[in-house]
């Protein structure tokens, strides 16, 4: 059986859901400007994904990879959330939410690194704050970025490790201006080891503090019992190719959950979802959760 593109449909679904996930990918910061990686004009057709985004790569060449990262950070400083996330962030407020499907619970988990997200809730929250006559029960946290953010800092001692949110433009001097060759194509100048960014507190050459492939994401024990507990799961803007993100929508389905799948185009596996909804995921997406006719 096909899946399901009927709105109003699904809106009854989400009404009647008590404990709803949502898994985001590239996609959902793509009208934000962030490139996303599979689709066309992606990073991973411009950059062999293990060069620059393993620790691998890292050992063997600090520079491309700081490079690679400034790029994205500076991409990143530039772009504003969309609406897709402004409809994540309104959906995440409890007094919000109870409107549209009463004592449900919700927690976003985002493949993404560039903050987007967290800026929209953000924003959200001092744009709508709670009614002085409602306390949140929530216990579980609204948002979980299990592939770190694009702004941490890290140290490579072990034996310090020092992690520090790092926002500057740009982060060290030597990467000014970079990101144009980056964006043109043009071949990555060799920056000295000893001029790449360095921890704050000993010294020692710093990585950006995104989870790389052949790494351990983070929040997986968390993110497993709202897996466990789901019985609505929202994909958005990802390929589902990745794991262990890509497996959450077939484990809540294999324990009677619903799936919804919203994607600029097909993608793995959607025949599988119990809804899809094709199309800018900024446009429908805040139908869909019922905050825009």
């Amino acid at each position: 059986m096909s899946p399901s593109n009927d709105m109003s449909t699904f809106q009854a679904t989400l009404a009647s859901s008590r404990h709803i996930i949502a898994i985001a990918g590239a996609g959902l910061s793509a009208a934000s400007g962030i490139p996303t990686f599979r689709g066309a004009g992606g990073i991973w057709r411009k950059y062999d994904a293990i060069s620059v985004a393993s620790p691998e790569g890292f050992k063997k060449d600090p520079s491309l990879i700081w490079q690679f990262y400034h790029y994205r950070r500076e991409t990143a400083l530039k772009a504003q959330p969309n609406a897709a996330h402004f409809a994540l962030a309104t959906f995440s407020l409890p007094w919000v939410r109870h409107t549209i499907a009463p004592g449900s619970t919700f927690t976003l988990i985002t493949q993404n690194v560039d903050g987007l997200s967290t800026r929209a809730m953000e924003q959200t929250q001092r744009a709508r704050p709670a009614p002085s006559a409602i306390v949140s029960q929530d216990e579980q946290p609204s948002l979980l970025e299990m592939h770190g953010r694009l702004f941490d800092v890290r140290c490579t001692s072990n034996s310090c490790g020092h992690v520090e949110f790092n926002t500057a433009s740009p982060i060290c001097e030597a990467l000014s201006g970079t990101e144009k060759l980056i964006e043109a194509g043009v071949q990555d100048p060799e920056i000295p080891v000893e001029q790449l960014p360095r921890c704050s507190k000993c010294n020692a050459l710093a990585r950006p503090g995104v989870v790389w492939f052949h790494e351990i994401p983070k929040h997986l024990g968390v993110i497993r019992k709202l897996v466990d507990e789901a019985d609505l799961c929202i994909v958005v803007g990802t390929s589902s190719t990745v794991y262990p993100a890509a497996g959450y929508a077939s484990q809540v389905q294999r324990h009677g959950g619903k799936i919804a799948v919203f994607n600029l185009e097909r993608s793995e596996g959607d025949e599988e979802a119990d809804f899809l909804f094709l199309g800018p995921c900024e446009d429908t997406l805040p139908r869909a959760l019922g905050l825009t006719n």
